[in-house]
């Protein structure tokens, strides 16, 4: 009977972005409300396990998964949010979305193609520009291209790959330690690593790809690849009412529920929010449940006072050093090698990530 009376008066929900955050919440309140999915791609990608696709591309068949395949009791708009009002979502395409309850979840800005197979193609060309290299630049010592530049040492050990960094230290989110060793481990690779400079991208010419550093080195590299931090997708929000909202960095002001600050219908989760921890896609699935909580106590009636809170977690901090290392961050401790790899580099979580949305974590079906 509660179901029953549930169904009848089921709220509008709509969410702005279907990556790590938004895809887990829309999964789990897809039959406890009429939920309506904003984003600029079809699909969803875990987003940590891109890498490991760009040297098997076969690899992304598991981690780049349609919307539809796990969403299948709502409404997909494939556009972006280009404003808010106190009751729509209006979006590029022309779409005016009605709402009840509203969460942002845009994470950050990836430029990648709108649908699954341009994905997919996208990857195996961009493994084809590593297997006809010899030489390799990456641009980035953050965990994006220390991540790359060890897959591509693990895979292709043949290649010369360096790697240069603006900082003074690889991995400056995580503790010196961590980025010792994995400088370190690097090193064991035979990967070049060159700190404190930066590149210039449009020095190389057409013919001899020779790229110029800050410090007056050459470097001479057949491809490169950009690792440098992606900025966040909240730029849109500052023509919003949302603007006054936004933090200085344009995260949105969250409270310890995440209802973003002074609003009573409106969530953020992930990456877009300014809960002081490291952004990390296990934490962008804590928002996720917990704001299906919340929003299910609110939707079924529920008093504010009922709502779980959220508290912000220690640094730990797992990067893939290859198939089967890493290196590992805890509050009392850090480990490399193989037993943090056990934890993270085999199937970087993706078929743990696959069951969490309903998915079997092996079978793919195209």
């Amino acid at each position: 009977m509660e179901g029953q009376e549930l169904e009848g008066q089921k709220k509008k929900l709509v969410i702005i972005g279907g990556g790590v955050a938004g895809s887990l919440l829309a999964k789990t309140l897809q039959f406890l409300a009429e939920v309506t999915l904003i984003d600029p791609k079809e699909y969803f990608e875990i987003p940590w396990a891109s890498l490991r696709s760009m040297v098997e591309p076969s690899f992304a068949a598991r981690s780049v998964i349609n919307h539809k395949d796990y969403f299948t009791n709502g409404r997909i708009i494939t556009s972006t949010a280009v404003n808010i009002t106190e009751t729509e979502v209006l979006t590029a395409d022309g779409h005016s979305i009605a709402y009840d309850y509203l969460v942002v979840a845009t994470g950050h800005s990836y430029a990648v193609p709108k649908t699954r197979t341009e994905r997919l193609n996208q990857f195996k060309a961009e493994n084809q520009k590593i297997f006809s290299a010899h030489s390799i630049l990456i641009v980035g010592g953050g965990p994006t291209g220390v991540e790359l530049a060890g897959e591509i040492a693990v895979d292709f050990p043949g290649k010369n790959i360096t790697l240069v960094h603006k900082g003074s230290r690889l991995l400056e989110f995580i503790g010196q330690k961590a980025a010792k060793r994995t400088m370190n481990w690097l090193k064991s690779k035979r990967v070049e690593v060159k700190l404190e400079q930066k590149v210039d991208l449009g020095s190389d010419s057409d013919e001899i790809k020779m790229y110029k550093t800050s410090a007056g080195e050459t470097i001479r590299a057949d491809c490169h690849f950009l690792c440098t931090g992606i900025p966040l997708c909240s730029a849109w929000l500052k023509e919003t009412m949302l603007k006054n909202n936004l933090d200085s960095q344009g995260r949105l002001r969250v409270d310890e529920s995440l209802k973003v600050k002074g609003r009573k219908n409106i969530f953020a989760i992930g990456d877009i929010t300014d809960v002081p921890e490291i952004k990390q896609g296990f934490l962008a699935h804590k928002h996720a449940l917990l704001a299906a909580k919340n929003l299910k106590i609110l939707m079924m009636g529920g008093r504010e006072s009922k709502m779980a809170t959220y508290k912000a977690s220690s640094a730990i901090a797992i990067v893939s050093l290859g198939r089967t290392e890493a290196v590992a961050q805890f509050p009392f401790t850090t480990i490399i090698g193989c037993i943090p790899g056990m934890i993270k580099s085999k199937d970087l979580f993706v078929g743990k990530t696959r069951k969490q949305l309903g998915l079997e974590p092996d079978v793919v079906h195209d």
